[in-house]
């Protein structure tokens, strides 16, 4: 018998860990021989949402399962119920499974709608895996009703629950990556701890209150074999990381101690819990070695309130300030719309705040009305309304229309776009300037897109600096030549453009001295030093580049030497070049 754990992700870089360590805990603790001499096989098949159903439908045809169980998020669910509705179709004896939030909390109705769907197992699913392993194997479909969190239809075919299963010990949990094949070039999912402290109305976490952690030992040891690996990213899924000042401190001690020089590792933390020990610690990281996800949500204290939230505002802007003046640590803040007594003045207000605490990104997310959460009970008393149908999104409450979610759609893309892509830095920098708020010019960049329609439109790289550059000559016209240098500051940052913009500067009075630059360069490296050894003139002119601006400020862009936040070039200042290789004030900065 062969049963197959199915995830459909999101992209290919992510992985799903929930199946993974469904098979590895059933192999570890599954007794019975027919796990061990191939009688029981387990399988895993990662597809994305990206994929063409059909050629999922295929692979899994191909498999021969006798069992499928899907891993259903939000994001997925659709996909799922498509394949779902069509795989007995072609594989009319298999037997289809269900897991993951989207179904543990309205499994009886889900059994109800879907006729294909044979069981589901709600909560964690480690132990209730296992289990239902042990059933196949023992063949004996009655047993299915006795698991503790499966749900399955009783011998009347009415569709019952079961209680949930007691939460796992983590540390029973076997280790899911000790073979990397197939894991190259994705994101490393890792877990260690469940549960949250914190009571956020919307988020399923608040349901089990309890946090439970894995051996540190086991942990260390297990981020010693990522570190060994050289991996290039592991992203903690703990949902308050630093909520355990000791479990906390011997981790990041231990990143520091053991850094490998690449390895960058993601947590979600609660930064007003952060103390004076762990900022020290920190602080003393190698930039890039860790980065970090602070969801700040809102900055009104009536909607923190009723949310459920536990923050102080005030000490979360000191600690981000704090972490920034490290120039170490990558911040990433989140914000949600459509809470309740939120507002769009007061999103406004919030947007404002959390922009001018300067993380890297900042996060614009949209209410998710999960079920199961105790936003999903309250949504009739706020005036939600929202989808149907997964991801159940936001479309007005009490305190704001759909009209202006749809504006504050709008400004998310701007966002995504002209802040959080890192690509227009220097140029948003002096735009905001002419805004009474960065979120007005966010918003306007937005009333601008759709006045034009350029809204829903794949666009360029090039052809967003255009767009941008033709915004700006309408907004200052008096101030075009400015931004335009800044603009192609800001393209050259990232890279070594093999065509130039219609609004950079001609570079051709200075075509010479450049020749002479880099000629100069190859036989003394004062600028471009590790990396360019042994280079040429020419090879160097391909490598690096340099361009003179309107002001005459010749500026070099060094891209063997990049900044491990932004991952934008070195820059250096080489002098004024006036035209004909005239040449003032020469200086160098970084």
């Amino acid at each position: 018998m062969k049963f197959l754990l199915a995830a459909l992700n999101a992209k290919y870089i992510h992985s799903n860990p929930g199946i993974y360590s469904l098979k590895a805990y059933a192999q570890a603790y599954v007794k019975e021989p027919e796990l061990n001499d191939g009688r029981f096989q387990i399988e895993i098949g990662e597809y994305t949402i990206n994929n063409q159903m059909d050629d999922i439908l295929k692979d899994i045809y191909l498999r021969k399962p006798d069992a499928v169980g899907f891993s259903c998020y939000i994001w997925n669910m659709a996909y799922v119920l498509e394949l779902v509705r069509d795989l007995p179709k072609i594989l009319p004896h298999v037997k289809i499974w269900l897991g993951g939030p989207e179904v543990s909390y309205d499994a009886a109705k889900i059994l109800h709608q879907e006729p294909e769907v044979f069981g589901i197992m709600m909560g964690e699913g480690e132990e209730t895996f296992k289990e239902v392993v042990q059933c196949y194997i023992k063949g004996n479909d009655e047993d299915f009703a006795r698991i503790a969190g499966v749900a399955v239809r009783d011998n009347r075919g009415v569709p019952a629950e079961n209680p949930l299963k007691v939460g796992v010990d983590l540390s029973k949990i076997p280790f899911l990556y000790e073979d990397l094949a197939g894991f190259q070039n994705r994101i490393i999912y890792y877990e260690s701890s469940r549960g949250c402290p914190f009571s956020c109305s919307y988020c399923l976490s608040s349901i089990d209150k309890s946090v439970r952690f894995r051996n540190t030992d086991l942990v260390l040891k297990e981020l010693d074999f990522f570190l060994l690996h050289k991996v290039p990213q592991v992203k903690f899924v703990d949902r308050t990381f630093n909520c355990n000042h000791k479990h906390t401190m011997a981790i990041w001690r231990h990143l520091l101690e053991h850094d490998n020089g690449v390895t960058n590792f993601h947590f979600e933390i609660s930064a007003d819990l952060l103390t004076e020990e762990e900022l020290e610690v920190m602080s003393r990281m190698r930039p890039g070695l860790i980065q970090l996800e602070i969801g700040v949500q809102s900055t009104n204290s009536h909607t923190i309130s009723e949310i459920k939230r536990t923050m102080d505002l005030g000490i979360l802007k000191g600690i981000v300030s704090k972490i920034n003046s490290f120039g170490n640590i990558h911040q990433h803040l989140d914000l949600i719309a459509g809470l309740p007594y939120e507002n769009y003045v007061s999103f406004r207000d919030s947007f404002n705040q959390v922009y001018a605490m300067k993380p890297e990104q900042l996060q614009l997310g949209f209410l998710k009305v999960l079920k199961g959460s105790y936003m999903y009970l309250k949504a009739g008393e706020y005036g939600i309304k929202y989808k149907e149908q997964a991801p159940y999104e936001v479309l007005s409450t009490n305190w704001v229309s759909y009209g202006e979610l749809l504006k504050l759609k709008g400004l998310e893309e701007m966002l995504e776009v002209y802040g959080n892509s890192g690509q227009f830095r220097t140029a948003m920098k002096e735009l905001i300037k002419e805004f009474e708020s960065p979120f007005d010019m966010f918003e306007a960049l937005a009333e601008y897109y759709d006045k034009q329609e350029l809204t829903g439109v794949s666009h360029s790289r090039m052809a967003r600096y255009e767009i941008l550059e033709e915004f700006i000559r309408q907004l200052v016209p008096d101030q075009l030549p400015l931004y335009q240098d800044l603009l192609v500051y800001d393209l050259y940052l990232r890279e070594n453009l093999k065509s130039r913009p219609a609004f950079s500067a001609d570079q051709e009075p200075y075509k010479d001295r450049i020749r002479e630059f880099f000629a100069e360069e190859a036989k003394t490296a004062s600028y471009l030093k590790e990396g360019y050894e042994g280079y040429e003139q020419r090879q160097l002119m391909k490598m690096a580049h340099i361009e003179v601006f309107r002001d005459e400020r010749a500026v070099l862009f060094d891209y063997k030497k990049r900044d491990p936040l932004t991952h934008n070039a070195a820059v250096y200042e080489i002098g004024i070049w006036r035209n004909h290789g005239k040449e003032r004030d020469k200086s160098r900065t970084k």
